[in-house]
């Protein structure tokens, strides 16, 4: 019955990605009347494909009625692409997980924010409880504070006037002016620590990494008991991240 009421889902979809095929051939736009006539869909399915596409951003439409691939389109190849890039480093990370026997974490400054990208553990390696977003605790973890001591002053300021410094465990850094003056203390060496300050019990310990200009930083989770191996944690974290740089930089 539904074979003789119209078109099903599935030939929906292949037309309108037939008609994304086309709209993306024309760089400077098209209006809907080619469109129809390249793609050999008739003109009302057109132009109701078309205003679809463009209610969800897929497409724009233009001044003079031409239609262009629309912004959600470029953020859906951007996800694709940061895909592709984690799949490159994933075998990275899980190596780093079996030598150190911890869960290893991805994670990158985007819009302002210390966001996770990837977290690569196992019953052996399991990750420490996420009880308070990245977002909310860069303060408190290793991948965090890594992040904002490579970031510059003004960027810094910004940061931290946007998240209070949350008293997470006894140990949390919770004054600012005290938290930039042991980041820098520490500028000669890469890695940073964070000893039980998001969660009692665990400790952490992170170095930076750059996707080409964007910043990020990759660490491991450890249990607190087992702090007295950081050392040689430590030794193979820095070149774990540099093969994670050097796979985040190659072009895609």
């Amino acid at each position: 019955m539904g074979a003789e009421g119209g078109p099903t889902l599935i030939s929906s979809v292949q037309r309108a990605f037939r008609l994304l095929e086309a709209v993306g051939a024309h760089a400077g736009g098209a209006p809907a009347k080619q469109l129809a006539r390249e793609t050999g869909l008739p003109i009302a399915t057109t132009y109701h494909l078309l205003r679809t596409l463009a209610h969800d951003g897929y497409v724009q439409k233009l001044d003079d009625g031409g239609y262009v691939l629309g912004d959600r389109l470029h953020v859906l190849q951007t996800g694709s692409r940061d895909q592709a890039l984690l799949s490159r480093i994933r075998p990275t990370l899980a190596a780093l997980r079996d030598e150190v026997s911890a869960a290893a974490y991805l994670t990158f400054y985007e819009e302002g924010e210390i966001r996770v990208a990837e977290i690569v553990d196992s019953p052996r390696a399991p990750r420490v409880d996420l009880w308070v977003g990245f977002e909310d605790a860069g303060h408190a973890t290793a991948l965090g504070k890594s992040v904002l001591r490579e970031l510059d002053d003004e960027s810094r300021k910004d940061y931290l006037s946007r998240h209070p410094l949350a008293d997470l465990t006894p140990r949390t850094i919770t004054q600012a002016a005290e938290l930039l003056r042991r980041l820098d203390s520490n500028a000669a060496t890469p890695a940073v620590l964070d000893l039980e300050e998001y969660s009692l019990g665990t400790v952490c310990i992170a170095v930076p990494v750059y996707s080409g200009g964007r910043l990020g930083s990759l660490g491991v989770s450890l249990r607190a008991d087992r702090l007295a191996r950081i050392d040689r944690v430590r030794e193979r974290l820095i070149p774990a991240a540099e093969r994670v740089t050097r796979g985040l930089s190659l072009t895609i």
